[in-house]
């Protein structure tokens, strides 16, 4: 081992050892690399290759989508549409046992579309979801399970910030890796919602369904609501184009004939715009129906503009955020919940998250650049592609280096530190895939792996998010409850090694 990759190693030490005392990550990062860098390299190639690294990460052209989606994800939460449809899912799965379970985790889900941005979702739903759990006797023990580990499904669905930076790290294109996230992603919901039901179903005391009176009282509240015509037309628009598009979906694959109708340059299904036309009817008669889709359908719509246009490769990621940045801003105006504090907050909370993540990833751009030019990372990668077992075990070892990582550090480090110095090794591994293929399943491992880093102790952000709204729970207990769905992280992880078509079936067929 020569004297430059010795200087590496103690760099790498020194860095996980400065941030266990409580140093900020980026100023470490920066200081670290720039003495230990002068001491191997010299000071001038050191602050040269530090100039060049920070020039090029702000010429990546991926970077501005971080803001913009940041901002989408806080004004969604400004705008009070996370209420909405907690309401209309909550008042929709009233019969059900476990219905709080399964409206906190469906809106979750579909919130974590429309925003990354966990500590938002954990805490809303804290608020929204805990009264109404204490209230009706639900386990203190599940119910914050549900809340904490719901909020993170945001760090995995996109548009997830993460995602956003893992694709230059890794260096393959977002839209790719967004497509990747939603198997997985829609997996571990779709695991958190059976865990729930069986438990539920098993012993109705865990989470008994909403009474008769509780019904009344939430369909009261729903009809009785006084929106003005924007919101009414909005809620239209969106729910006539959604029909459309989902009969226009079902016409395709069933290969019946659509009818064509030219409209000047458009051509419009006859056949799928008489749904979308007759729902028309029930919207105006009947106020239960249109409530349910005033929560529902303007910020659905908003996802799927903004995520069919990255998934379908018809705009970039930075161009899609901008419009889906743009659409949450109206939505708060035409549901009228555009003020100044409003935007102040939005605008707060976006500078303050984008310049931790950013100045994060300037900072281990320079570390990492320097560590590789001291011969610390081809080190690394020699004796890990050195160790004696098969191309399936180094993969496991390397997910189960990244879980323990997660257990004192946050996503940023490890994606923007760590990550790049395995990333050659797994370049090398022959797994019976593309070097593409591997790359994008590997970047789906890694992305299931980092939401565990929100439900571990000692940091384990969701339970302090959740601990601050809902001082009844003691944090003993919060714990508890997410150990139980790391549980089924950790079996959607296995599952995802085993079979990587679940991560990538829809990239194969958006490509």
């Amino acid at each position: 081992m020569s004297y430059t990759e010795s200087l590496g190693l103690i760099m790498l030490i020194g860095m996980v050892a400065v941030i266990f005392i409580g140093f900020p990550i980026s100023f470490t990062l920066l200081f670290l690399a720039i003495i230990f860098g002068g001491l191997g390299l010299g000071w001038e190639q050191t602050f040269n290759l530090a100039y060049l690294q920070i020039w090029g990460t702000m010429k990546d052209e991926i970077f501005p989508a971080v803001p913009l989606f940041i901002f989408m994800g806080y004004m969604t939460e400004q705008s009070g549409l996370m209420e909405r449809l907690f309401g209309a899912l909550r008042s929709l799965l009233a019969p059900v046992r476990g219905s709080l379970y399964l409206a906190v985790i469906l809106t979750a889900t579909i919130f974590a579309m429309a925003t990354g941005i966990v500590g938002a979702a954990v805490t809303v739903l804290g608020i929204m979801a805990a009264p109404m759990m204490i209230r009706t006797g639900y386990d203190a023990r599940l119910s914050a399970g549900a809340i904490a580990a719901g909020g993170t499904l945001g760090i995995l669905i996109p548009p997830s910030v993460m995602l956003v930076v893992m694709g230059p790290t890794m260096g393959i294109p977002v839209n790719l890796l967004y497509s990747a996230a939603f198997g997985p992603g829609f997996l571990l919901a779709g695991s958190y919602i059976a865990y729930t039901l069986i438990r539920s179903f098993m012993n109705p005391t865990l989470g008994p369904p909403m009474t008769m009176d509780e019904r009344k009282e939430a369909y009261d509240a729903m009809t009785t609501e006084k929106v003005g015509v924007a919101v009414v037309a909005l809620g239209l628009l969106c729910l006539i184009v959604m029909t459309y598009l989902l009969a226009e979906l079902l016409l395709s694959q069933a290969g019946a004939p659509r009818m064509a109708i030219g409209a000047g340059s458009i051509d419009i299904s006859g056949i799928a715009a008489v749904p979308a036309l007759l729902v028309i009817f029930p919207y105006f008669q009947n106020a239960y129906f249109r409530a349910v889709v005033l929560g529902i359908a303007p910020l659905s719509a908003l996802i799927g503009f903004t995520l069919g246009t990255i998934v379908g490769g018809l705009a970039t990621p930075t161009e899609a955020a901008s419009c889906g940045a743009f659409g949450a801003t109206l939505l708060a105006l035409v549901y009228g919940r555009l003020n100044l504090k409003a935007a102040i907050n939005a605008a707060t909370g976006t500078m303050v998250t984008s310049a931790m993540v950013l100045f994060l990833a300037v900072a281990s751009t320079v570390f990492g650049a320097i560590f590789t030019k001291l011969g610390s990372a081809n080190l690394i990668t020699s004796y890990l592609l050195a160790v004696p077992v098969g191309d399936w075990w180094k993969l496991a070892l390397i997910m189960a280096i990244f879980f323990i990582l997660g257990w004192p550090f946050e996503w940023p480090v490890i994606i923007l530190v760590f990550l790049p110095i395995v990333l050659p090794v797994v370049e090398k591994l022959q797994l019976g895939l593309g070097k593409l293929d591997l790359l994008i399943w590997f970047g789906a491992l890694t992305a299931v792996n980092m939401q565990t880093s929100y439900l571990t102790p000692p940091v384990a952000m969701s339970a302090y998010y959740l601990r601050n709204v809902v001082p009844q729970w003691r944090l003993s207990t919060i714990y508890k409850g997410m150990a139980d769905y790391m549980v089924i992280q950790v079996i959607v992880l296995a599952l995802l090694l085993l079979y990587p078509q679940i991560a990538l079936w829809l990239p194969h067929a958006t490509r």
